[in-house]
C-alpha cells in the first residue's frame, strides 16, 4: 500500500532563505514540471534559492 502523493508527484521543489531555512515549495509529477517552477521563481530575482529534488534522493526531502 502507498500513500498514492508520494509515487504520483515525486519531483519537489525547494526553497532556501538566507538563514538556511529549507521549505517544500511544491510536489510534481515529473522533473520538467518542477524544474519550470523552479526557475520562474528563481528569475524573479529573490534571493532565496531554488532547487528541484526526488522524493527520496536526501533524508531531508521525504520529512519536508
Amino acid at each position: 500500500m502507498n500513500d498514492g502523493g508520494t509515487i504520483a508527484l515525486p519531483w519537489l521543489v525547494i526553497r532556501q532563505d538566507d538563514n538556511g531555512n529549507r521549505y517544500r515549495v511544491g510536489r510534481y509529477a515529473t522533473r520538467a514540471e518542477a524544474q519550470k517552477i523552479a526557475d520562474s521563481l528563481d528569475h524573479r530575482g529573490h534571493k532565496q534559492l531554488y532547487w528541484v529534488e526526488r522524493i527520496g534522493q536526501h533524508g531531508d526531502a521525504t520529512r519536508n
